[in-house]
C-alpha cells in the first residue's frame, strides 16, 4: 500500500477511534449532557459532582482499558498467526487465554485471592502470565514436532479443552462466593480496572506493545520460512522466545483484568489485512493495534448502552464470527 493510502487509512481509523472514545464517555446508564462531559474532562465545573465521579472514575478508566486490551489482544493474535503460520491461530483458539484463565482460577478459587488491592493485582497477573506462558511453551515445543499447521491448530484446540477442564476441577476446592466471582470475571468486562489499577495495567501493556513493535523485522522474516529467516541472520530460537514473552504478557495482562475476551485477538489481524492487502508488519502491526483499540471501544459501547448492560463476551462474537467465517470461505491468507 502506498504511503498516501496508508495515511488516509490511518487518519480514518484514528477519527473513528476518537469518535468511539467520545461515545464511551458520553453514553451509559446515566445520561450526562455532552457539554458537561467536556467540562469534566477539561477540568471545568459541573452541575453535579456525581457526574464527575461517573466520568472520571468509571467511564474514562473503562475506555482506556478497552483501548489497551483491544490493542494487546490484536497484537498478540497477529504475532501468533505469523509465528505459527496459521490464519486461525489466536490467544483464545490455541488455549493461551485459557492458560491465563487457569492461572487466575488458581489464585481466585484455590488461594482465595481477588483483583482488589496491590497484592491481589500482582498475584492475579503473575498467575495469568505463568498460565499463558506454559501453554505457549507447550505449543512452541509441539510446533517443532508437528509440521502440519492444521494438526497444530487441532492440538491447540485440544489443549484449550484440557485447560478448561482443569479450571472446572478447581471449582471443587472453592467456595460459592469465589466461584460466582470467577464466573462473573469469565464473562469479560472492561469495567473492572479502577483508577488506582490503571497505571499498572497501562504500563505493563504499553511496554509489552513496545516489545512487539521491536519484533517487526523478525516477524517479516518468519513469513519467508525458517530457512530464509536464518539466512537473513535471524536467530530463530531467540525470536520465538521473544514472541513467546511478548504474547504471553499481552494476553496475561488483558485476561487478568478484563477476563478471557474472545475473538478480538483472532479476528482483528484479519480485518487489518483486509484493509491493507499486505503482510508487511511495518504497516500491518501498527494498523492491527489501532484496529484492535477501535474494535474494543465499539464492543464496549454496545455493552454499556441502556437499557440492558451486556457482558463483553456476548458482544465480541458479533464482530469476530463473520470475519472468521469470511476467511474460512475464501480459503486464503492475506
Amino acid at each position: 500500500m502506498s504511503m498516501s493510502r496508508l495515511f488516509t487509512l490511518h487518519s480514518s481509523l484514528f477519527t473513528l477511534f476518537l469518535l468511539l472514545f467520545a461515545c464511551n464517555l458520553l453514553f451509559g446508564s446515566v445520561s450526562i449532557p455532552l457539554p458537561e462531559v467536556w467540562s469534566i474532562i477539561t477540568g471545568g465545573e459541573t452541575e453535579k459532582e456525581s457526574w464527575r465521579y461517573i466520568v472520571l472514575e468509571s467511564r474514562l478508566p473503562q475506555a482506556i482499558t478497552a483501548i489497551l486490551c483491544g490493542a494487546s489482544l490484536a497484537a498478540s493474535g497477529l504475532m501468533l498467526q505469523t509465528s505459527f503460520r496459521n490464519p486461525l491461530a489466536g490467544p483464545s483458539i490455541l488455549g493461551i487465554t485459557n492458560g491465563a484463565s487457569l492461572g487466575v482460577a488458581i489464585v481466585m478459587l484455590i488461594a482465595g485471592g481477588t483483583v482488589a488491592g496491590t497484592g491481589g493485582n500482582i498475584a492475579i497477573v503473575l498467575g495469568a502470565l505463568l498460565g499463558s506462558l506454559a501453554v505457549i511453551t507447550l505449543l512452541l515445543f509441539l510446533a517443532t514436532v508437528i509440521r502440519s499447521n492444521l494438526m497444530l491448530l487441532i492440538v491447540g484446540i485440544m489443549v484449550s479443552f484440557l485447560v478448561s477442564s482443569i479450571v472446572s476441577l478447581t471449582y471443587i476446592f472453592a467456595n460459592a462466593d469465589n466461584v460466582h466471582a470467577y464466573v462473573m470475571w469469565g464473562m469479560g468486562s472492561f469495567s473492572d480496572v479502577t483508577v488506582e489499577q490503571l497505571p499498572w495495567f497501562g504500563t505493563v501493556s504499553f511496554l509489552a506493545l513496545i516489545l512487539a513493535i521491536t519484533l517487526i523485522k523478525p516477524l517479516n522474516a518468519l513469513l519467508l520460512g525458517d530457512d530464509y529467516a536464518q539466512n537473513l541472520g535471524i536467530n530463530l530460537h531467540k525470536t520465538r522466545w521473544m514472541i513467546l514473552l511478548s504474547t504471553g504478557i499481552l494476553t496475561a495482562i488483558a485476561t487478568a483484568y478484563c477476563g478471557p475476551v474472545a475473538f478480538l485477538g483472532l479476528a482483528t489481524p484479519h480485518i487489518a489485512r483486509l484493509m491493507l492487502r499486505t503482510g508487511n508488519h511495518i504497516q500491518l502491526l501498527p494498523t492491527t493495534i489501532l484496529t484492535g483499540a477501535v474494535m474494543a471501544l465499539a464492543c464496549n459501547l454496545l455493552c454499556i448502552i441502556p437499557p440492558v448492560m451486556m457482558p463483553l463476551n456476548a458482544v465480541t462474537p458479533i464482530f469476530g464470527v463473520p470475519v472468521i467465517l469470511y476467511i474460512i470461505i475464501r480459503r486464503r491468507d492475506y
